[in-house]
């Protein structure tokens, strides 16, 4: 077994199919069914389930997926370690929650310091997004904090004002009774804020419709579809327009803050202790939309 058998296992396990990790991996599928059994063999058990439509993991194959994603994060991160430059260069990986607009500025300036850094942009929710990072897949992200986490260390960017978003001019809790919420899947800290809002006053949604990008939620809202809640800075520009409207959200539940977490035990290479020096300068200047 070596960490090219490990790499093979876990592309199959994602895709659960060996043509198309066999396509990822750039290999026949000759040689990555071979490396599969070899793998078995040398475990003594079968790692997955074997069925005309493809392969899914059993228990060991589960368990062996656990060990081989530390393994390779791990390995990866030493490569990292001793093959950093001084100078920012290679690819650096950030998540984002697709709702925090207030960044361009700061990835701008980024780029033009350190032209050398091909970085990669993720968007996603705040409960994915922060798995990401601890699984090493991620460098760091943008998320809604702050974040708890023994495994985390975090920045705070900026604060934001969450409001609910409607086609109508007036809003009361009663139309959360009789119209549906647009919102993010499940991770979403705008929902998660939304949600403890709407038990501590003991209502219960008529409907909840799941999304996954900003442009269908607000789009759906201005067809009166239903309802969403977003920081108040994604949506100014349609508000002055008087497409939508945007109506304020109590206390606790109206102040949000976005935070850039990392991983605190992995290396701080040269790209992302610059990109951390960015946000702190960069971020002192963005103005608190609260």
């Amino acid at each position: 077994m070596d960490l090219n058998d490990l790499r093979i296992f876990q592309c199959v396990a994602m895709h659960g199919s060996i043509s198309k990790a066999a396509q990822e991996l750039s290999y026949v599928q000759s040689n990555v069914t071979a490396r599969i059994k070899l793998l078995e063999r040398e475990l003594h058990t079968e790692l997955f389930y074997r069925h005309n439509r493809g392969m899914i993991l059993n228990t060991e194959g589960k368990r062996l997926l656990e060990y081989a994603n530390d393994i390779l994060a791990r390995f990866d991160e030493m490569r990292k370690v001793f093959q950093g430059s001084a100078t920012p260069s290679g690819i650096l990986e950030i998540g984002i929650v697709e709702t925090v607009i207030a960044l361009p500025e700061l990835l701008s300036s980024y780029l033009q310091h350190y032209p050398n850094v091909d970085l990669s942009l993720k968007a996603g929710v705040t409960e994915q997004l922060l798995q990401e990072v601890i699984d090493f897949k991620l460098d760091g992200a943008f998320v809604t904090g702050p974040i708890q986490h023994p495994l985390i260390e975090q920045y705070e960017v900026f604060q934001e004002e969450l409001v609910i978003v409607s086609r109508g001019t007036e809003f009361s809790l009663d139309e959360i009774t009789a119209k549906p919420l647009l919102l993010y899947n499940k991770g979403c800290s705008y929902r998660e804020r939304l949600e403890s809002w709407l038990r501590d006053e003991g209502i219960v949604p008529k409907k909840i419709m799941e999304f996954g990008t900003f442009d269908t939620i607000i789009g759906s809202v201005a067809a009166g579809i239903g309802l969403t809640i977003v920081p108040q800075s994604t949506v100014g520009y349609v508000a002055a327009q008087g497409t939508l409207h945007c109506h304020r959200v109590p206390d606790p539940y109206r102040e949000v803050t976005t935070v850039f977490i990392r991983r605190k035990d992995s290396h701080i290479t040269s790209s992302i202790q610059a990109f951390i020096d960015e946000i702190i300068k960069v971020g002192s200047t963005l103005p608190t939309a609260l």
